[in-house]
């Protein structure tokens, strides 16, 4: 996102004058919830001032700040001291835009799984693949989310793409230090091997908002909002 990022971290840059964390925790305190954790590295002091402690958008806000950025799972390892008690929660990457996703429901049927007896590591929102990442990431069998497909020559089985936000539970990131980097990806492909990651498809609005090109055809394309 460079020479956009240089000056303002990415959680930070706007669609129709709003930043993307803006978007996210208005939806996240539409949908009931109030207490949010952000972790940030790059420029995180212009997030911290932006949202402060989130009472002015009906949040209480937190902050993780890591001196130097320890990927996703490093990140949330680093946070879960300030997520607990909860053994759930839920995580949504700051560089992707999707309005209208419905988190409610999300909330919602992912506790009538916990009530009906699951107790997946984790559970995450998979999308079509966008162009710019046309070989996917996991595969989707009924609400399983796998690394492979179960039958490579069956045309029904094709890969969907990740799309950053997740449910996870704490125990997924157990073998962590605290301040280590590590990448998520491998972590839910050693859950996948046991069958303890769930996931669903999503064909709502998403973007990943990854170049200064897409945000700005994003901003013409949402210009009504």
């Amino acid at each position: 996102m460079r020479p956009l990022t240089d000056s303002t971290p990415k959680p930070l840059l706007t669609i129709q004058n709003k930043s993307l964390l803006q978007w996210h925790i208005e939806a996240l305190v539409a949908a009931g919830i109030a207490r949010i954790v952000i972790n940030h590295a790059w420029l995180g002091e212009q997030i911290e001032a932006a949202f402060g402690d989130g009472v002015s958008w009906g949040a209480q806000i937190q902050y993780s700040p890591e001196e130097s950025a320890l990927e996703t799972a490093g990140g949330i390892g680093r946070a879960l001291p300030l997520i607990n008690p909860e053994p759930y929660f839920l995580v949504i990457n700051g560089d992707v835009f999707t309005p209208g996703f419905p988190l409610t429901t999300l909330l919602n049927q992912f506790q009538a799984r916990l009530d009906g007896g699951a107790r997946p590591l984790a559970h995450l929102i998979l999308v079509p693949n966008p162009p710019q990442h046309p070989q996917g990431d996991f595969y989707l069998e009924g609400d399983v989310v796998r690394d492979a497909p179960s039958d490579p020559t069956s045309p029904s089985e094709y890969p969907l793409t990740f799309s950053g936000i997740g449910i996870y539970h704490r125990d997924l990131f157990a073998g962590l230090r605290a301040g280590q980097s590590a990448k998520l990806a491998p972590l839910l492909r050693a859950a996948m091997a046991k069958n303890q990651v769930s996931g669903e498809k999503y064909t709502g609005p998403w973007h990943d908002v990854g170049t200064p090109q897409r945000l700005y055809e994003l901003n013409q394309s949402y210009e009504s909002i």
